[in-house]
C-alpha cells in the first residue's frame, strides 16, 4: 500500500515515552492497522457520518490527522460539486509532512496544519474528528478542549470520535487487555513488542470508560452522545449538537 512501511518499532529496547516523532510517523498507518481492532470499519462510519452532516460549503476538522487518511477518505466521498473545506491539524511536524505527502501524490485539496489544536482557532464547523487524540490530552485540559469543539460546532454539527476505553469493573477490564494483546498477537506482534509499547504509553495515554467520555461531552452542552461502533476496549463515539 502507498506509503506504508511496517512497524517494527518496539522490536528494541526503548529509550523513551511514545511520542509522535519521525520513526512513528514512518510506520503509524501500518501500526493503526495492526494496533486498532477494526480501525478501517471505524474510520468508514466516521467519514460517512461526517459526509451526513456536511453540506455544501461546510467544514470538517480533524484534530490530530496524524497522515491524512481519514480526511482523504471523506474526501473521496464528496461530490465533485461540494466545496466544503476539509483541514487537518496535528502538533507532530513528521505527521503532517508525511500527510503532505499523500495529499500532493493525491492531488487533494485538504488544507494542513502543523500546530497545538489547544490553541487553533477551528473557525465554524460541521462536523469535529478526534480519532484516538482525546486520551493524548491531559485529563485536566481535556473538558477544555471538549467545550472548544462544541462552542466551534454549528446547531446540528456533529463531534466523533474514538477512545481506548477502560471498564469500571477491574475484572472485566484485565479481560478486555487480555483480548487485545491476543489481537495484537494475531496481527503479528510479539510479546516482547506488545510489552515495549505498553511501557512506551505509561502515563502517556490516559483512558476513560464510555460514561465518562459521555458524561464530558455532555456537560459541555452536547444533546446527545452514542456509540457507534465499540470492540472489546475501543469504541468511536457520536455527539451531536
Amino acid at each position: 500500500m502507498l506509503f506504508m512501511k511496517t512497524d517494527t518499532l518496539f522490536t528494541k529496547p526503548i529509550s523513551k515515552q511514545f511520542e509522535f516523532d519521525a520513526d512513528v510517523a514512518a510506520v503509524f498507518d501500518d501500526m493503526l492497522s495492526r494496533s486498532v481492532p477494526f480501525y478501517k470499519e471505524s474510520q468508514q462510519l466516521t467519514a460517512r457520518f461526517c459526509l451526513n452532516a456536511l453540506s455544501n460549503g461546510g467544514r470538517v476538522v480533524d484534530l490530530g490527522c496524524s497522515t491524512a487518511s481519514l480526511l482523504l477518505q471523506i474526501e473521496r466521498g464528496m461530490s465533485s460539486s461540494d466545496n466544503s473545506e476539509l483541514i487537518g491539524i496535528d502538533n507532530s511536524h513528521a505527521m503532517i509532512e508525511h500527510a503532505r505527502k499523500k495529499i500532493e501524490a493525491y492531488r487533494s485539496k485538504i488544507l494542513l496544519v502543523e500546530g497545538d489544536i489547544l490553541d487553533y482557532n477551528f473557525g465554524v464547523t460541521r462536523a469535529i474528528v478526534c480519532n484516538y487524540t482525546l486520551q493524548f490530552i491531559r485529563p485536566m485540559m481535556r473538558e477544555t478542549l471538549v467545550q472548544k469543539i462544541y462552542d466551534s460546532l454549528e446547531e446540528g454539527g456533529v463531534f466523533i470520535f474514538s477512545e481506548k476505553v477502560l471498564s469500571e469493573n477491574s475484572t472485566l477490564n484485565k479481560q478486555l487487555i487480555d483480548c487485545y494483546y491476543d489481537y495484537k498477537k494475531e496481527q503479528g506482534y510479539s510479546e516482547y513488542e506488545i510489552v515495549q509499547k505498553r511501557e512506551a504509553l505509561e502515563n502517556v495515554l490516559i483512558p476513560y470508560t464510555v460514561d465518562e467520555n459521555s458524561a464530558m461531552v455532555k456537560k459541555s452542552g452536547f444533546i446527545s452522545c452514542d456509540v457507534l461502533f465499540q470492540w472489546a476496549n475501543f469504541a468511536t463515539f457520536i455527539a451531536c449538537k
